[in-house]
């Protein structure tokens, strides 16, 4: 019974792990300690599973994230979220989908660790208050406070125009087709004026340490990209729930997200890491 309990909301706090996270890794290994707590839990008293697994993970996550923190304050250039490769029908819950954005989730990692998680388990879970104070070990007053000032901080800084599938798959297209011919005209009709480029090599591969910005600056990096790689293999893929980028430099791998507004691209976020690719083959189990 334990373990078909656990088993049977493993997709669901997977995804409250990662969102608190931005890293499927250590979203695994929450989930692998999490499990461990409730197999020595009295299920004799436990009245709602779901509610009780889902605080055991924020706990656990919690803990986590306040470690990482710290780590990610001493990693090398910019640190963006780990992709998951999910099935287009991720895309039909459109708030999930927002949720588990690369682009979100990097305005996630502007939030303390409590903030974050007070966010996660209000704005996608919709957690009664009450619970969220349990998990969170504040009071529901407490909570209410933490989730208007983490709302109004996501509000300013999250994307400002929601795109349909369709037409994020065809910039993505268009994009992907502009880099493989490298032609620098192509790739600055397809992007905004001042799109930034924000790349994560972790400090193990090459990557821009800092944010680039404007389109002048990122077409020319990116046509640089054709001309000095001998092998190149685009393919659009289903990332976090929106269509997207994986990209082979000489058997090397990178995953793209792009951020589109008015039909241009307004940010790109390539992920080079290879520790953070990992699960490119592997098709991720989402759930709210």
């Amino acid at each position: 019974m334990t373990e078909d309990l656990f088993v049977a909301h493993r997709s669901l706090l997977f995804t409250v792990a990662y969102e608190m996270l931005g890293s499927a890794a250590d979203a695994e290994d929450v989930l692998q300690e999490s499990w461990l707590r409730w197999a020595d839990v009295d299920r004799s008293q436990v009245r709602e599973p779901r509610a009780y697994l889902v605080r055991i993970v924020t706990r656990q996550a919690l803990n986590r994230l306040r470690t990482v923190s710290r780590r990610r304050e001493e990693y090398v250039g910019e640190w963006l979220p780990e992709p998951l490769l999910t099935s287009p029908d991720v895309a039909d819950d459109v708030e999930l989908a927002e949720s588990v954005s690369i682009a979100m989730l990097t305005v996630l990692e502007t939030l303390g660790p409590t903030e974050r998680a007070v966010f996660v388990l209000r704005e996608v879970f919709e957690m009664p208050y009450g619970e969220i104070a349990e998990a969170t070990g504040k009071s529901a007053g407490a909570v209410r406070q933490i989730a208007r000032r983490a709302r109004e901080h996501v509000a300013a800084r999250r994307p400002r125009v929601q795109v349909s599938r369709s037409e994020q798959q065809a910039v993505v297209e268009r994009f992907l087709a502009a880099l493989r011919t490298g032609e620098l005209q192509e790739l600055l009709e397809i992007m905004a004026p001042d799109v930034v480029m924000i790349a994560d090599g972790g400090g193990i591969v090459a990557a821009a340490l800092a944010p680039i910005h404007g389109a002048e600056e990122v077409a020319r990096l990116l046509a640089r990209a054709k001309r000095v790689v001998t092998e190149l293999e685009l393919t659009t893929v289903w990332l976090n729930g929106a269509p997207a980028g994986r990209i082979e430099f000489d058997g090397e791998p990178a995953a793209v997200s792009l951020e589109v507004e008015n039909g241009r691209i307004a940010r790109i976020y390539v992920v080079r890491n290879p520790r953070k690719l990992t699960r490119l083959d592997e098709q991720a189990e989402l759930a709210r």
